[in-house]
């Protein structure tokens, strides 16, 4: 599986040092494999939990994505966390996959310490002055670190909740329309609860139509990313299926809007962030064929895992309804922290 052909576009002559915080679980895994060969970032310390320290990644992690371990991560040696040594080692950049327990008492320390930190933790999401960022969907949020003290001081920011982060990559384009409400429901796959996570006695042959404080966690962030008080009507459920988060929307609009408005509208989604390694060409692919998206594409795309993909759209009476799908650990996880990673390399490093 080619996770970015196009990463030879982008080689920096000096990657920047970096730190991942909880290597070994089912995000931490794809931070891992998109930082195996990123083009701007090199992974120098790795950390999980303490039984874990002084292991061999590869001998160590239990691997659970589609795809081979890659052969340059498999001797990195798990370190324990600390920050003094990561200030001798220069690293500037620290992604967070830890859960959100040890991330409240860990990221204050990184920002105190001086780090950028990335996280996809949810632990400082609605503090004031974090942003919970989506560069498709509100790029101009990473200003906000300026507010929290950089470049004095260190900062934070945080990417939304899987299954919001699609949601508000395919409303982002729409929301020139005014977006009045809308209800979503969520098919979720079990990789979204983390590794180890659900027992296969809960979820064998089985469809569970609650996934705490995961309705509330959409609400407030769709709000807080697109910066709208639209109304949200939530269901998620967790569903027997490894990787991908399928979404179906049904929204009603300001303005009178048809079909092509909103295909026209994902077919330019790209925001002007097509210069990070990471965005994919098109972020939002629409199929017309009837019956797709499906979860088997979650890993489809250029950078895999990236793109989010719609279909099913139709109009019924004033309402737009249409269905999405997010790779819950890439775009709606990993792949989001280290996209906005490369947002703000490109906004303030290279200047």
């Amino acid at each position: 599986m080619i996770s970015n052909p196009r990463k030879d576009e982008f080689r920096r002559e000096t990657k920047i040092k970096t730190a991942l915080l909880g290597a070994t679980g089912a995000v931490g895994q794809v931070f891992m494999w998109m930082l195996s060969d990123h083009p701007w970032f090199d992974i120098t310390r790795i950390s999980a939990s303490e039984s874990r320290v002084g292991k061999k990644y590869g001998n160590d992690v239990h691997w659970i994505l589609p795809m081979e371990i890659p052969k340059n991560i498999q001797e990195i040696t798990i370190q324990s966390f600390d920050i003094e040594a990561m200030k001798a080692e220069g690293i500037q950049i620290v992604f967070s996959a830890l859960p959100n327990p040890v991330a409240e008492k860990v990221e204050p320390l990184l920002i105190e310490a001086g780090f950028a930190v990335f996280s996809n933790a949810a632990a400082m999401r609605y503090k004031k002055d974090v942003p919970i960022m989506i560069p498709e969907a509100n790029i101009e949020a990473l200003s906000w670190i300026e507010k929290q003290g950089y470049p004095e001081k260190g900062f934070i920011v945080t990417n939304a909740n899987c299954s919001t982060t699609g949601l508000a990559v395919a409303m982002a384009p729409l929301k020139k329309f005014g977006i009045k409400d809308l209800s979503v429901s969520t098919y979720q796959s079990v990789s979204g609860a983390g590794h180890p996570g659900l027992s296969a006695l809960d979820i064998t042959n089985n469809v569970i139509p609650y996934i705490g404080s995961e309705e509330e966690k959409m609400i407030i962030e769709f709000k807080k990313i697109l910066s709208v008080e639209t109304e949200i009507f939530p269901f998620c459920v967790r569903v027997p299926i490894m990787f991908g988060h399928l979404e179906t929307v049904w929204v009603e609009f300001e303005q009178h809007v048809e079909l092509p408005d909103v295909i026209d509208a994902w077919n330019n989604s790209a925001n002007g962030i097509d210069h990070l390694p990471s965005t994919p060409l098109l972020p939002i692919e629409y199929d017309p064929q009837e019956n797709l998206p499906q979860t088997k594409q979650a890993f489809y795309g250029v950078p895999a895992g990236m793109t989010v993909f719609t279909g099913r759209l139709k109009k019924q009476g004033n309402r737009i309804g249409f269905a999405l799908l997010v790779n819950n650990v890439v775009k709606g996880a990993a792949g989001g922290s280290i996209q906005n990673a490369e947002a703000f390399v490109a906004k303030y490093l290279d200047k």
